[in-house]
């Protein structure tokens, strides 16, 4: 796969000089899929890794038997603190300035920093039909897949939105995926997490009730700790719209410890839900995990990663466990799925039951590393892909 994005956009908002960056890394069928992300410091270099990674989630999720069917990878980063005052006018004026990239081949929705309903908003405001318009002509009946799509975001299971599930239950699949293989029970395995956002409060949403002993979440505050275990539910029912738990919530047992403590609290899985590039060559020895799920985008270093390798410490890649609300969008708004929690927590976890197992399947016959197994399984589907349906 060649190195060098299709399309690079740069944008400066003439109110505030905040930066954006859209990269189209590849188009399938004429569209690319992607996110965009809004935090301080997101720079042109992070969106053209993201906006890669998305090409390969596409691809990975190729079932030529499926009315879904893989489009390009895309994504859109936004320089700026989503807490800010002025962030949701620099949304929309982002928006507003790439309508007609939105409008023609980029579909985009929720990534770090921005939830689904603000986007949606800043999406009419801007004046475009829906944050994924662009994938409309692909439909065979667009009335009709844009109602199940729609259905499907109303739905709620336990207080917590069905899109906002769909992306944590295929992180925490990945982790019990890995603990079946090494034949690890799930009760007492002490799992922690950073971010209690969208994708970090589902993964440990699910894996508390699998029966995974949640020990520690950070967020910007710091991190909450509990070698017994926290209250997962009580946590999520008192974050804020950006993941910040409300302290008052804490049991006796709970302690509060600095942002960093995540890292090195005793525990068999860590989960780095929040921010790319939070585990580097120089903070991975204080690691003790066995298992690291990627739940972010891009949170491994390189460097690190080898040597977190070297002392038999197991990644599982962002861009297979991650990779679910992603491709549930998709499932959904092609009709594989209809618009039901029970047919969407069923296919993901087929789905990363089958992704999982194959990875690693291969990571073990080739005696390499999970990511570059991943690769590898993309690298055979590509050019399928581009047969079949256009590469550009």
């Amino acid at each position: 796969m060649s190195s060098a994005p299709l399309l690079s956009v740069g944008w400066t908002d003439h109110v505030t000089g905040r930066r954006g960056h859209l990269v189209v890394d590849r188009l399938v069928r004429g569209v690319a899929s992607g996110g965009l992300r809004m935090r301080e410091g997101c720079t042109a270099e992070e969106v053209a890794g993201l906006a890669r990674g998305m090409t390969m989630k596409e691809a990975l999720h190729y079932d030529p038997k499926g009315r879904y069917v893989p489009l390009g990878g895309a994504k859109g980063g936004i320089d700026c603190d989503p807490r800010s005052p002025e962030a949701y006018g620099v949304l929309v004026r982002f928006l507003r300035a790439m309508r007609p990239y939105v409008e023609r081949f980029w579909t985009t929705g929720e990534d770090l920093g921005l939830t689904q309903d603000l986007v949606d908003r800043a999406v009419a405001e801007a004046g475009l039909v829906s944050s994924v318009q662009a994938v409309y002509p692909l439909l065979e009946d667009e009335a009709a897949a844009r109602k199940r799509l729609a259905d499907a975001f109303a739905i709620e299971v336990d207080g917590i939105g069905l899109g906002e599930l769909v992306g944590g239950l295929g992180v925490a699949e990945s982790v019990l995926v890995a603990l079946d293989r090494a034949d690890r029970a799930y009760e007492g395995t002490r799992v922690s997490v950073q971010g209690l956002g969208t994708m970090g409060g589902a993964t440990a949403r699910f894996l508390a009730r699998a029966g995974l002993r949640v020990v520690a979440v950070a967020d910007v505050r710091g991190t909450i700790v509990n070698p017994g275990g926290l209250d997962v539910e009580a946590l999520l029912a008192a974050r804020d719209a950006h993941g910040t738990v409300d302290r008052a919530v804490l049991r006796p047992g709970d302690r509060e410890a600095p942002g960093g403590a995540w890292l090195g609290v005793e525990a068999e899985v860590l989960v780095p839900a929040a921010v790319s590039y939070a585990i580097d060559a120089g903070n991975q020895g204080r690691i003790t995990a066995r298992w690291i799920a990627e739940a972010a985008n891009m949170p491994v270093l390189p460097e690190a990663e080898e040597a977190l390798r070297a002392r038999g410490v197991t990644v599982l890649p962002d861009v297979v466990v991650n990779s679910c609300t992603n491709a549930w969008w998709w499932w959904t708004l092609f009709g594989d799925i209809e618009a039901d929690a029970d047919q969407a927590f069923g296919r993901v976890r087929r789905a990363m039951r089958v992704l999982v197992d194959g990875m690693l399947d291969r990571a073990a016959a080739d005696g390499t590393s999970p990511r570059a197994a991943a690769h590898a399984l993309v690298e055979e589907r590509l050019p399928r892909i581009a047969e079949r349906y256009g590469w550009y």
